[in-house]
């Protein structure tokens, strides 16, 4: 079976594919560094292929670096990923574009809905494609996907605990468990449990966090496997539907950074869960296939205090409002995929097929109040005595806005071996959605808009591999995201097409030196085209001012990343990468969704990331150190949103079946902002110094 074929096999269980550690766990001391975030095979591409193969820049974040940096959510990881930078909760600015999608083994159904962030316990990898990825993944942001590949059952007997130590009140415990049920294992199992629960360092903060994780394999003939899984997330968090610290126009923060508009009796609360199913099998070495089914089921309940700016008269108070939300949500989708090779006309054919449906119920029940609900001083917060606006709320209507969304769509690609050195690679797609927005308050509809259509979306690239473990590519790709239902009224001017996204890039990557060095550059050109805006030179009708799809934006960059052995016990991983947005056309005096003048918020030009880790066999003990540097941006507002520059470290010391690791973020307790956003709400703030200790014990 070829290594693709194989790894196709064992799509669900991929994760278990990589080199296991030594059986007596001595992990430091046997050659652990070595090639240790590397990763040989990805599916970020709907099938399993060395990431050699693929004319598009992609990263893959693998669980060695989930555990040796404590990563627990997915800020914690975008640090080590070029042209990725936080926006705001789980949304990050992508390539210059604000991004705020996830898939999950290749299918949408994102449990973690709103404003809660992707956990990592039950995450194996992260895998990150750049560009455009219309072909696999259908509508989406033009700055590329982030895919979450979960840890699957393992016929290989294993158990794993952590216990968690740190500041801010933080502790938490987790185990996970994997083994063959039958003597043959034909059958296998994974289980897992997490819980954590911390103070953070904003007033009133409190979170607690649970994830329950279960699935079953099952290998049903010599090249097929079934894997049934079932995750369920609690999360609560105690005065943390966080907005910002304002700051003023040169970015610096007004108030603490501790400072927090919510009382100790808001909340936000997730519950969610998500069951899916996934068949793959072999055909002898030429035909893989693979399908899936994932249903998420989600609610997410808010109660909180929205600051709304300073007082004119005293700027030291912050007005604010309170919002009472719940958000149910639901999705369903289905997903089949296909590879065969074959020779014709004497070359190599590797031919790829596939299609996936989604549909997805989207529920936000808001009510506000406005009236009676007391500002609070930036310099000295004094907080309960506004615990009765939840009271006062109950006694305004809700209003409702339902959103169903279907998406469907079918893609064929070819890659052809035109020599062993040269490879084309073609393929299109063709999707269908349709969107509904309902609007009601008090069981009375004021709003309702549904739009339908479809696009084309294609991908072409070149491939010459002069050796093995060298590749130059060229590619150009195609993607798209259905407009507004609201904006597409025959009112407005609509209906109007999708916003449509281009890039063509140009790069290198390469595994040299038997995988010690791993180097990837990749240069990009984005223009994303159809962006809606007023035209003002056209007269409102009935009213509604006209739309026309007259915006374009260019991003243009370079991206750089480095992972390598430098010794036999001391690896690095570097990431840089530059990036220039700007809005390239538009209506006179019309802005762009997340510009100001020309330039987008949050689009940092530069941004570099590092981690090293050197290892002293003789004492058992590793040693690691890392960084993140982020230049200047601009806020939603236009405020300037400072550079920073952070640190991080860590000792892991080896005790016979267990690790013990001891880490510090922010090094050097640096005051900065993760990113910014309103005025009225102001700056994220970053994390200050964090201290925590991590027992890891497995048998």
């Amino acid at each position: 079976m070829s290594v693709a074929g194989a790894a196709m096999v064992s799509v669900p269980a991929l994760a278990q594919d990589r080199a296991d550690p030594p059986a007596d766990d001595e992990i430091i001391v046997q050659g652990r560094a070595q090639q240790l975030y590397r990763t040989l095979v990805t599916t970020v591409g709907k099938s399993a292929q060395d990431p050699l193969d693929i004319p598009q820049a992609l990263q893959v974040i693998n669980a060695d670096l989930f555990v040796d940096q404590g990563a627990r959510d997915a800020t914690d990881i975008y640090r080590n990923i070029s042209g990725v930078s936080a926006f705001s909760y789980a949304g990050v600015t992508f390539r210059g574009f604000r991004q705020d999608q996830s898939f999950y083994d290749g299918q949408r159904g994102n449990p973690f809905i709103g404003f809660s962030v992707p956990q990592l316990f039950n995450i194996d990898r992260v895998e990150v494609l750049k560009g455009p990825a219309g072909l696999f993944f259908g509508p989406g942001s033009p700055g590329g996907i982030i895919n979450y590949v979960s840890k699957t059952p393992s016929d290989r007997a294993a158990l794993r605990t952590v216990v968690t130590a740190g500041n801010y009140d933080r502790f938490g415990i987790s185990a996970e468990a994997t083994d063959r049920i039958d003597a043959d294992g034909v059958v296998s199992y994974r289980l897992g449990g997490f819980y954590e629960a911390m103070r953070p360092y904003r007033f009133n903060t409190l979170n607690k966090s649970l994830i329950g994780d279960a699935g079953l394999s099952i290998r049903t003939n010599p090249g097929g496997l079934l894997t049934v899984q079932v995750t369920t997330y609690d999360n609560y968090l105690r005065a943390n539907r966080l907005r910002g610290v304002l700051v003023d126009d040169s970015g610096r923060f007004l108030g603490s950074i501790r400072w927090n508009a919510n009382e100790k009796s808001d909340f936000l609360h997730l519950t969610s869960t998500a069951t899916q199913a996934r068949y793959a099998t072999a055909i002898g070495d030429a035909i893989t296939f693979d399908v899936g089914a994932r249903y998420f089921k989600a609610t997410e309940r808010q109660k909180y205090h929205e600051p709304r700016g300073r007082n004119a008269a005293n700027p030291d108070l912050v007005l604010r409002e309170f919002r009472d939300q719940v958000r149910p949500v639901d999705g369903l989708s289905f997903a089949a995929n296909a590879t065969a090779t074959t020779t014709l006309l004497g070359m190599e054919h590797r031919f790829q097929f596939g299609g996936d449906w989604f549909r997805e119920t989207n529920i936000l029940r808001s009510r506000i109040l406005r009236s009676g609900v007391l500002p609070l001083s930036l310099s000295r917060p004094v907080y309960g005595r506004s615990d009765g606006d939840a009271t006062r709320a109950m006694a305004l209507p809700f209003t409702v806005t339902d959103t169903r969304s279907t998406r469907y769509g079918f893609y064929a690609q070819d890659q052809i071996s035109l020599t062993e050195q040269f490879l084309l690679v073609g393929g299109l797609r063709y999707d269908r959605f349709d969107d509904g927005v309902t609007v009601a308050t008090g069981n009375r509809v004021t709003a309702r808009s549904r739009y339908a259509d479809s696009d084309v979306t294609f991908r072409g690239g070149a491939i010459y591999q002069p050796r093995t473990d060298l590749s130059l590519y060229v590619s150009w790709s195609q993607g798209f995201e259905p407009q507004a239902s609201a904006s597409q009224a025959t009112d407005a001017g609509g209906p109007f097409a999708p916003v449509t996204g281009n890039q063509w890039e140009g790069g290198v990557k390469s595994l040299l030196f038997d995988g010690r060095l791993q180097a990837n550059a990749a240069l990009y050109r984005i223009v994303r085209e159809n962006i809606l805006q007023v035209d003002p030179a056209l007269p409102p009708v009935n009213g509604v001012d006209q739309l026309r799809p007259i915006g374009q934006v260019t991003s243009k960059g370079v991206e750089l990343d480095l992972t390598t052995d430098l010794t036999r016990n001391w690896v690095l991983l570097a990431n840089y990468g530059y990036n220039d947005a700007r809005i390239t056309a538009t209506a006179p005096g019309q802005a762009i969704t997340n510009a100001v003048g020309t330039r987008f918020a949050n689009a940092p030009a530069h941004k570099l990331g590092f981690w090293t880790r050197y290892q002293l066999p003789v004492i058992r003990t590793a040693l690691a150190f890392g960084g993140e540097h982020v230049s200047r941006r601009i806020s939603l507002a236009g405020q300037t949103v400072r550079p920073y520059t952070i640190f991080d470290a860590s000792i892991t010391q080896q005790l016979g079946f267990a690790e013990l690791m001891l880490r510090v973020d922010n090094l050097f307790d640096t005051v900065y902002a993760a990113s910014g956003f309103s005025a009225q709400t102001g700056h994220f703030p970053g994390d200050p110094r964090t201290v925590f200790a991590e027992l890891r014990a497995k048998f």
